[in-house]
């Protein structure tokens, strides 16, 4: 008999509506897969069972019996949780306690979801591994020698571990899907303005996105269907009607079309492209019809997203100084090897550094000091290399050569998309061009990393939906995602598609073998 934490979240809806499931139990459930397996796989960065379970006991008395009545869904540590420490992953927001819920989280709360907050993710979603979190890397169920993907790999890894029944991300350039893929998940990044972004600590604001990650499609076409709709706080969020996800899953796609692109195969697994050649078989014999389409310049995405990505980062992370909230440097922390000399400099006096000794013990903390010292320690590596390269694009003499240049080929991408969908109805590509790689694998080596998101940026740029679902398995038993990309709003079509072709396979149902055994004394490696 599987367990209650095996259960999807529409299942489990069903049993506690039936009254075969009591919500306590669920819940009891879930946290004792979490105390058994997050300690090796560290998809959370912390849980509070007992806060969890009061907070439980008070939503059963006061209601509301919406359509997440009673469902554990996990959130990325980026949202804001009223009152929970939401930290981005970062040293520098150690201790910020939003007063505030993020508005996903709130429409999630007026279903009846019993929020678990804190998933682990790539610091200030900055990776593709989730090994950039200040608190520790994130690994993957399937095999935790490998990673699960980023940003999001906390909430993918959650989900596919039976940590939670769903998850949210985000999705910057891939951060939804790309770990749905690594983790044998459904991961969904909606049009750009389908889900409030109010409460989600920015990245990059024109192309950050919430979204769910679920165990399969119907998880993902509910819990969609939940968050999505107009905000009047997010100035962005679209005031478009939200279609009955759940309701037109099951709508024929005969005559659907699909487009394939002529891609770039380079750093493209041989196993990853052959399981895409056989699921594009498989809508084929659902009735489907296969076009040829041209994406020409989606072989400029990477360099594009990493001008016109880090330039807003740089914006949006100029706000942690120490000053407001947050992790804030006490100790000047110099390096050895300086000598100090005072020295007066218009009308005041400031310590002054050479080579050649050490600072006196007097010296004390200045403004500026605490400001260089706080996000020099407060930020990583990671963090500071984006923050650097956003700033230099966007300095006198180089935004016209960079940041003007990546917005007019971003323009481009996203007319290439629109050309597509005016010859078929969603277009079908990798999710990632490799299964799930090695922890430490591609982490001193930048560039490897963020070719692992060839795939899923252009979406991103283009501003369409897109969704992850499995599609196959690598030789060493590693899931395999196909993503299919549908124009503006078309999150229905893409729904659709997704459920018919998982319900003619059989890859959802396969699950990580660490669910069902003893993860004590093992080892797994690093």
């Amino acid at each position: 008999m599987s367990r209650l934490c095996e259960l999807t979240m529409h299942e489990a809806r069903a049993r506690i509506e039936q009254g075969g499931c009591d919500p306590r139990e669920l819940l009891r459930d879930v946290l004792d897969q979490i105390e058994r397996l997050n300690p090796l796989l560290h998809a959370y960065i912390a849980v509070d069972r007992r806060r969890l379970e009061a907070a439980l006991d008070a939503r059963l008395r006061q209601g509301p019996r919406g359509r997440l009545f009673g469902i554990p869904v996990t959130v990325k540590d980026n949202l804001c949780v009223q009152d929970e420490e939401t930290a981005c992953g970062s040293r520098i927001l150690a201790g910020f306690r939003p007063p505030y819920h993020a508005t996903a989280i709130d429409r999630l709360l007026q279903e009846g979801a019993v929020i678990i907050p804190r998933a682990n993710m790539d610091e200030f979603a900055f990776g593709s591994s989730t090994e950039t979190s200040y608190f520790g890397p994130t690994k993957n169920p399937w095999d935790p020698a490998r990673v699960p993907g980023g940003s999001s790999g906390g909430s993918a890894t959650a989900v596919a571990a039976d940590l939670a029944l769903g998850a949210l991300g985000t999705d910057t350039g891939g951060s939804i899907r790309q770990p749905a893929s690594f983790c044998g998940v459904v991961g969904l990044k909606p049009t750009y303005g389908r889900v409030s972004r109010y409460g989600l600590i920015a990245f990059a604001s024109s192309l950050d996105q919430i979204g769910p990650i679920t165990k399969d499609v119907t998880d993902c076409a509910l819990l969609l269907s939940v968050i999505a709709g107009h905000d009047p706080k997010d100035s962005t969020s679209a005031p478009v009607d939200v279609p009955d996800y759940v309701g037109r899953l099951s709508a024929p796609i005969r005559g659907f079309r699909i487009g394939v692109p002529n891609l770039p195969k380079e750093g493209l697994d041989e196993q990853v492209g052959r399981a895409i050649e056989e699921a594009t078989q498989v809508f084929q014999r659902l009735g489907c019809s296969t076009v040829p389409v041209d994406l020409p310049h989606i072989g400029s995405s990477i360099a594009t997203y990493y001008v016109v990505a880090v330039a807003e980062a740089s914006s949006n992370l100029a706000r942690y100084d120490g000053v407001q909230y947050g992790y804030r440097a006490t100790e000047p922390g110099y390096p050895r090897g300086f000598v100090w000399r005072s020295q007066t400099c218009g009308g005041g006096r400031r310590e002054c550094r050479e080579p050649g000794g050490e600072r006196p013990p007097t010296h004390t903390l200045s403004l500026l000091d605490m400001y260089e010292r706080t996000r020099d320690e407060g930020f990583g590596a990671e963090a500071k290399r984006r923050i650097i390269l956003g700033t230099y694009v966007l300095s006198r003499g180089y935004y016209d050569a960079y940041y003007l240049q990546g917005m007019k080929v971003r323009t481009l991408i996203k007319r290439d998309f629109d050309e597509a969908f005016q010859r078929c109805d969603a277009v079908v590509l990798p999710t990632s061009p490799t299964p799930a790689f090695r922890l430490g694998e591609k982490l001193d080596d930048p560039l490897q990393m963020y070719l692992s998101d060839i795939y899923t940026i252009s979406a991103n740029l283009a501003g369409v939906p897109a969704i992850s679902i499995p599609c196959g398995s690598s030789r060493e038993g590693l899931p395999i995602g196909m993503q299919l990309v549908a124009a503006p709003f078309g999150e229905e079509a893409l729904l659709r598609a997704a459920f018919a072709y998982e319900q003619a396979t059989e890859w959802h149902h396969q699950t990580p073998a660490i669910k069902g055994s003893d993860p004590v004394g093992q080892s797994h490696g690093s």
